[in-house]
């Protein structure tokens, strides 16, 4: 049974990193958390290292971009990993192709420039037409404010017909931006698997971004971290705590982001009985749970 705690510093001791979610986690989209960055500030202090685990299509050079406009301090993190960093390693091995058709906003032009030297391959990628193409890559909607997965009908009928395999660069299939809940390229991928085709995944909850994480967090401090000392926080109850269960990881679930509908709070505290019934439907089992990271 899972431990509802007050607060970060009530139960990390017993870890010397964390791995944090960032969207629902440590910001909404738009600004930052107070108390969870104070969090992290008071974690650091005390010794810890904390690598931002993100499913963001976005480069690791393009996270720090954005949590800079945001005003996330720097003092509240050591490392960025994210699922842009993992999908650019398995797009430049060739994974899906050379020549790819891309979905996504025109502000995810920088996924196929900004590629850190420890996840660049050896095959040039270039961007083709769907017709032309060997493959897809997705970094999320055209036009994420308005569109759903049914406006992609035709494009991902294409594509399955032309057995081209459908490379997700964000397996999260929602967020919150602001108050408003917005697709995201995972919600493409299913409907592109429900559709019959081959999609491949290498964020949350999946081990790629597990390895990036463990060997940027190595490089952070220079030395490797035993997983049994780290701690994954999170709200994605099938991301981030499937992924870190997975692992063999801790894990720390936030109720008040992607389950705030599902799981009621009580004077600040997730309902214990909201919350069991939440988790047997989904099948996980994190260490500890929380409302919101404080």
């Amino acid at each position: 049974m899972t431990i509802i705690a007050d607060s970060l510093a009530e139960i990390s001791a017993p870890y010397d990193a964390l791995f944090v979610d960032l969207w629902g986690c440590l910001h909404n989209g738009l600004t930052p958390y107070p108390a969870a960055v104070s969090a992290l500030q008071g974690f650091r202090a005390r010794g810890g290292r904390v690598v931002l685990l993100t499913n963001s299509p976005r480069p690791r050079a393009g996270v720090i971009r954005q949590l800079d406009r945001m005003g996330v301090p720097k003092d509240c993190y050591d490392e960025v990993a994210s699922s842009g960093d993992a999908t650019q390693a398995a797009m430049t091995a060739g994974m899906v192709g050379q020549k790819l058709y891309h979905i996504g906003p025109p502000h995810d032009e920088t996924f196929f420039r900004d590629i850190a030297p420890d996840v660049a391959g050896p095959v040039t990628i270039t961007r083709a037409p769907l017709s032309e193409a060997e493959g897809i890559i997705c970094t999320g909607l055209f036009e994420d404010d308005h569109e759903t997965p049914e406006d992609y009908r035709a494009t991902i009928l294409d594509g399955v017909n032309r057995g081209l395999k459908f490379l997700c660069a964000n397996p999260d299939l929602v967020v919150d931006y602001g108050d408003k809940r917005i697709y995201c390229a995972g919600a493409l991928a299913q409907a592109y698997e429900e559709a019959g085709g081959k999609a491949l995944y290498f964020g949350k909850p999946h081990a790629p971004i597990y390895q990036l994480a463990q060997s940027r967090l190595t490089n952070a401090t220079g030395q490797a971290v035993d997983p049994d000392r780290v701690l994954c926080i999170g709200d994605g109850i099938n991301t981030d705590v499937r992924g870190a269960m997975a692992e063999g990881m801790d894990s720390l679930f936030l109720t008040a982001g992607l389950a705030a509908e599902d799981i009621p709070l009580r004077d600040g505290t997730p309902d214990r009985d909201a919350l069991e019934t939440y988790l047997q439907a989904h099948r996980q089992s994190p260490t500890y749970t929380m409302a919101y990271l404080r």
